[in-house]
C-alpha cells in the first residue's frame, strides 16, 4: 500500500516527459494556426473587401469578418463528441481538411459573397475541443495546466504577430495570398498530426448522457466563465483601437508596438501564480484573484475612458493587467474543463466550452459595436463590468480542486 502511494506521487516531482512536451506542443501550433485564419484577415480585410463586389455592404463585410467564428459555435460539440467515439487524430485531419478547403475558395474568391462561403467551411471543421482533449489525454494531471499554458501563450503570440505580419504579407501576396497560405499551412498542420504528435489511447470508460455534461454544475460555472472573458475580450477591442489612437497618437498599424510586449511580458507574469496555485492546491484562490483583476481592469478603462483628460499609459498599463488575468484565466480553465470532466465525455465537455467561448466572441462583438454607436464607449466597460462581476459571484461558490497528485494517493490508499 505504502508502495502505491509513493509511486502515485513520483510525477508530482517530475517535469513533463518529452512525449508530453511534444504533444503540448506540436497541438498548441495548430491550434494557433486555427487562430491565425481568423487573427490575420482583422486588420486588413475592410479594406480589402472595398475592391469586391459587396464590399461597400458594411452589413456583409462584417458577416464574412464573423461567420467564422459562428460556424465554430455551431461545430464544436458534434466535433468534440465524434472526437470521444472515434479518436482526436481523425477528427483533427477532418477538420484541417475543411479548413484547407475554405482557405483555397477565400483565396479564389471575386465577391464578399464567396468570400463569406470560404469562412464559413473554415470555421465549420471546428477542432478546437478536439484538440484541448487531445492535451487532456496526453499530459498527466499534474501538467495539464503547463500543457493549456502554452495554447493560451499561442493564442496571444498569434495575435500580436498577425497584428505586425498582416499589414506586411497583404502588401506582398494580397488577400488571396494570404487565404491561400493559410489554407497550405493548414495541410502542413496535417503530416503534424500523423508523424509528430504521439498518438494517445482511447479512453475506455463508461459512456456519459450528453444531457449529464449539459446539466454539470461546476461545467456550467466554466462555461459562463468562457462566454464571459471572451465577450469581454472582444468588446474591449471594438473601443480600444480608437482610444489608443486619440490619446496616445499611436496610428492603428504601428499598436503592435504596444501589444507585443504588453503580451509577453503579461504571459511571464502569469506563470508563477498559475504553477504555484497547483502545487499547493490554491488554484481556486488565484482563479477568483484573477476574475476580480478583471473586474477592476474594466471599471479602470470606464473610469479612464469616462474622463475628459487621460494619459495614454493608463491605458496601456491597464491593458497589461486585463492580459495577466486573461491568460490566467485562459491557461486554467480549459485545463480546469478537463479534470472535472468525465472521462469518457472530455471531448463533449470541451465542445460545450468552446461554443461558449465562439459566442463569447460573437456577443462581444456585436454588443460592444451596438453600445459604442448608440450609447457611448465607456458603456461597453460598464457591461463587461456588470457580466464580470456576475462570473466573480458564481465563481466564489465553486469547488477547490484537491493539490495535484493528492486524490490519486488518497485513492491508492
Amino acid at each position: 500500500m505504502t508502495q502505491s502511494v509513493t509511486s502515485s506521487a513520483l510525477p508530482e516531482k517530475s517535469g513533463m516527459s518529452r512525449a508530453e512536451v511534444r504533444a503540448s506542443a506540436s497541438l498548441a501550433s495548430i491550434f494557433a494556426l486555427r487562430m491565425l485564419g481568423l487573427f490575420l484577415i482583422l486588420p486588413v480585410f475592410a479594406v480589402y473587401a472595398h475592391g469586391l463586389p459587396g464590399g461597400d455592404n458594411a452589413a456583409l463585410v462584417g458577416l464574412a469578418m464573423g461567420i467564422y467564428g459562428l460556424a465554430q459555435s455551431f461545430g464544436q460539440i458534434p466535433f468534440g463528441i465524434a472526437s470521444d467515439k472515434y479518436g482526436r487524430k481523425r477528427i483533427i485531419v477532418i477538420g484541417l481538411v475543411l479548413f484547407a478547403l475554405g482557405s483555397f475558395i477565400a483565396a479564389a474568391a471575386d465577391s464578399v459573397a464567396w468570400v463569406i462561403a470560404g469562412r464559413a467551411i473554415q470555421g465549420a471543421g471546428a477542432i478546437s475541443a478536439a484538440i484541448t482533449a487531445f492535451i487532456a489525454d496526453s499530459t498527466r494531471e499534474e501538467h495539464r495546466t503547463k500543457a493549456m499554458a502554452m495554447v493560451g501563450a499561442s493564442i496571444g503570440l498569434t495575435f500580436a504577430v498577425s497584428l505586425v505580419a498582416s499589414p506586411v504579407l497583404y502588401r506582398l501576396i494580397g488577400m488571396g495570398g494570404i487565404f491561400g497560405l493559410t489554407g497550405v499551412l493548414s495541410l502542413l498542420a496535417i503530416a503534424v498530426v500523423l508523424w509528430v504528435v504521439p498518438d494517445s489511447p482511447m479512453v475506455k470508460a463508461r459512456r456519459v448522457p450528453f444531457r449529464e455534461v449539459l446539466r454539470h454544475g461546476e461545467l456550467m460555472r466554466l462555461n459562463f466563465g468562457v462566454f464571459t472573458l471572451h465577450m469581454t475580450q472582444l468588446a474591449m477591442f471594438v473601443v480600444l483601437p480608437g482610444a489608443l489612437v486619440q490619446y496616445s497618437g499611436i496610428p492603428v498599424d504601428e499598436h503592435w508596438k504596444i501589444y507585443l510586449p504588453v503580451v509577453l511580458a503579461s504571459f511571464v507574469l502569469m506563470l508563477p501564480p498559475v504553477f504555484v496555485a497547483e502545487r499547493h492546491g490554491r488554484m481556486k484562490l488565484v482563479f477568483v484573484a484573477a476574475i476580480a483583476l478583471l473586474l477592476l481592469v474594466q471599471l479602470g478603462f470606464w473610469a479612464a475612458l469616462s474622463h475628459p483628460v487621460t494619459h495614454w499609459w493608463v491605458l496601456v498599463a491597464l491593458l497589461f493587467l486585463f492580459f495577466v488575468a486573461f491568460n490566467i484565466l485562459e491557461a486554467s480553465q480549459p485545463s480546469l474543463v478537463s479534470r472535472i470532466a468525465p472521462p469518457a465525455a472530455k471531448g463533449a465537455a470541451l465542445g460545450v466550452y468552446n461554443t461558449l467561448q465562439a459566442l463569447g466572441l460573437f456577443c462581444g462583438g456585436a454588443l460592444g459595436g451596438w453600445l459604442k454607436q448608440n450609447v457611448s464607449t465607456s458603456a461597453v466597460f460598464l457591461l463587461s463590468a456588470a457580466v464580470t462581476l456576475t462570473w466573480l459571484i458564481i465563481a466564489a461558490n465553486m469547488k477547490n480542486l484537491p493539490r495535484r497528485g493528492t486524490h490519486a494517493a488518497s485513492a491508492t490508499a
